[in-house]
């Protein structure tokens, strides 16, 4: 053979031979492919510091959908809550969160390895700054500050979710409060219950890849409480009727919804927690790709089913129903094919356009739809796990659900009441009446716009 047939021939046989590799990502690592341990831990290093900052950018989404989804009059005291809830987020979940939720070199206390009911008190603890790559063996699969790092974020999450579901009406500081139980505390002791080795994972095999119930659930039943012991906004439900009370800013609300529907790539495909071999790539692959379709599924269930309800489509069903179908494939967004995915967040869309009267109906003002995404959601994306993933149980997913519910909504309206007893959680008439921008902050997102 020629020289030159030989060039020729050399790609179609480098192409021949690694096209078996690639049929088989979805199964894991190839056969005869070893990646060295220092590739492995900076990868999977990466993919946390990746997905991490991704998930944080979703802090500016929440940020932008509440500022478009609340009255002009309101969108400073938004702004302030959400810088500072993922301030304080960052500060107690090193300071407490952390090692509740994942105990240093022991998931529980006072008893074995896992299984536990409470993580060790104390700061988190880093490796050393300017680690060797030779020391990796030593501190796991990854970098424990790419960890701490990337589940932070998910803990900063869980706070967001609250913030709106109470707008317009809730004092600053009772707020800022309970962000600071819920983030050291709340949180972090359900979340060790599943992530952490703790009893839902070991005796119910409960199965949440990224934390429609871990997460999203646990954020929509403290609001859930926050709402029933806040009340609703003055004047929003009035001689039996719903008045609804338009935000003040649809285009910002849609670009808070395209930040999230970003940020949910890092949510759901670090959750992977492994980037090191072929298999974890094809996998965050295919977990980034459901993501998208649940969200776009919730999107268009929406807009259909509001079109035929209300003879026309509600842009604000259709944000929240993308949001809706982003929580339902969080439970599992790696098992479903493409279609069912879609259909998976569909049906996310649907519960939130029947899910946001029926909280009108029993008086419990949500000014942005959190409960419906999140809870509602959250609920049927855990449950759905068990159309994909033949390893989940119809029983171990509802007890776990009714665990954590139980846990996060009862210690959450106990942390309420007490908040309400001691200082008030709720703001005046009168500074309701003018808005919380001037009455909590003395000052205007838009001083020279009057107020509405």
């Amino acid at each position: 053979m020629s020289l030159m047939k030989l060039i020729k021939l050399t790609p179609a046989v480098l192409m021949a031979a690694t096209l078996p590799s690639l049929a088989l990502a979805q199964d894991g690592p190839v056969a005869g492919v070893n990646a060295s341990t220092d590739s492995v831990f900076i990868l999977n290093s990466f993919l946390f510091l990746v997905a991490g900052f991704l998930v944080m950018w979703m802090a500016a989404g929440f940020a932008m959908l509440e500022g478009g989804l609340v009255r002009s009059k309101n969108v400073a005291m938004q702004m302030t809550k959400n810088i500072a809830l993922f301030s304080l987020a960052a500060i107690f979940y090193y300071l407490i969160g952390y090692n509740l939720m994942y105990p240093l070199g022991n998931w529980s206390v006072g008893t074995d390895e896992t299984g536990g009911y409470l993580g060790a008190f104390g700061p988190a603890i880093l490796e050393a700054v300017g680690v060797t790559s030779d020391a990796a063996d030593d501190y796991g699969y990854a970098s424990t500050g790419s960890d701490f790092f990337f589940q932070l974020m998910f803990c900063a999450t869980t706070a967001s979710i609250v913030s709106g579901a109470l707008a317009e009406r809730i004092k600053l500081w009772p707020f800022l409060i309970f962000v600071v139980l819920l983030t050291a505390f709340i949180y972090p002791i359900q979340a060790s219950w599943k992530w952490g080795g703790g009893f839902l994972d070991s005796q119910y095999g409960f199965l949440d890849f990224a934390g429609s119930t871990v997460v999203h659930s646990v954020g929509g039943w403290a609001a859930l409480a926050g709402a029933i012991i806040l009340g609703p906004r003055i004047g929003k439900y009035k001689d039996g009727q719903v008045h609804p009370m338009p935000g003040s800013n649809l285009a910002l609300a849609t670009l808070g919804t395209f930040i999230l529907w970003l940020g949910w790539f890092g949510f759901n495909g670090g959750s992977q927690l492994a980037m090191g071999t072929v298999g974890d790539v094809a996998d965050v692959s295919r977990i980034f790709a459901n993501t998208n379709t649940a969200a776009a599924g919730g999107a268009i269930a929406a807009m259909i089913l509001t079109q035929i309800m209300y003879k026309k489509v509600d842009l604000t069903m259709v944000l929240n129903g993308a949001l809706a179908g982003l929580v339902s494939i969080t439970a599992e967004p790696l098992t479903p094919t493409l279609g069912a995915a879609t259909l998976i967040g569909a049906v996310g869309g649907v519960i939130v356009v029947f899910a946001v009267p029926f909280l009108d109906k029993m008086k419990i003002d949500d000014v942005v739809g959190a409960i419906p995404v999140h809870l509602f959601a959250g609920i049927w994306g855990t449950i759905a796990v068990v159309l994909t993933n033949g390893d989940a149980t119809i029983g171990g997913q509802l007890i776990s659900i009714i665990i954590v519910g139980v846990f996060v909504f009862v210690v959450s309206l106990v942390v309420w009441i007490v908040l309400k007893g001691i200082m008030g959680i709720r703001v005046g008439e009168e500074e309701e009446i003018n808005g919380l921008d001037m009455s909590e902050l003395g000052m205007e997102a838009y001083p020279e716009f009057s107020k509405g």
